[in-house]
């Protein structure tokens, strides 16, 4: 089974990563947005390279195909993406692939996939997006995690201080974007993050 660090920070480019990654962060995906595949593959050739040297797991969002091009090791398929990805040549290229999943019959459609990790959200309401799901609640956690056989992460809404629970939960890892981008202090929040999850490291 694949090992996830507790903490999961998604950032927008490699700017962003070069921001993060001297504090210390093990896990991070990329989460390119409207882009070219010229400038997408660029980006996570890119991001590869820093992650390498800084010993951090890199995720690609969605880009399957620019991920087996540029190598990368890992990739996070929301459900449209799921339905047109090819999951053979990404089985074949060596790439371990993570589910996004709202609903019951979403999880359904992961599992069916065979992910190495599956994502729920949002747990919390979340000011990232408009999101058509109401939110799933720390019950909601304990349910899946029943059902599932790799990690879960967990995703919308979560805090330093909501982050506990939602561990306590069955929460395997969590993913973070508001909470650190919108901070006046993203590279002092991501410090915080780090602290608050180093004990739950190599449990």
């Amino acid at each position: 089974m694949v090992q996830l660090d507790p903490f999961y920070p998604i950032v927008r480019d490699t700017d962003w990563l070069a921001r993060l990654l001297p504090v210390g962060i093990r896990l991070v995906q990329l989460r390119i947005k409207d882009a070219s595949y010229e400038v997408v593959e660029a980006e996570i050739t890119k991001a590869l390279r820093l992650c390498a040297k800084a010993g951090c797991q890199l995720v690609v969002n969605d880009y399957w195909s620019a991920a087996i091009d540029a190598g990368a090791d890992f990739v996070h398929l929301g459900q449209e993406d799921l339905a047109s990805a090819d999951l053979t040549a990404i089985r074949r290229a060596g790439i371990k692939v993570g589910i996004s999943s709202h609903s019951d019959e979403e999880l359904e459609t992961a599992l069916a996939a065979a992910p190495d990790y599956v994502a729920l959200g949002p747990i919390y309401p979340t000011l990232l997006k408009k999101m058509p799901w109401a939110p799933q609640g720390l019950e909601r956690i304990a349910t899946w995690k029943a059902r599932i056989a790799c990690p879960l992460v967990v995703i919308g809404g979560i805090t330093p201080e909501r982050a506990p629970d939602v561990f306590v939960a069955g929460a395997d890892s969590v993913a973070v974007i508001t909470d650190i981008v919108t901070h006046q202090s993203p590279e002092q929040r991501t410090e915080t993050w780090m602290s608050l999850t180093q004990p739950l490291r190599g449990r």
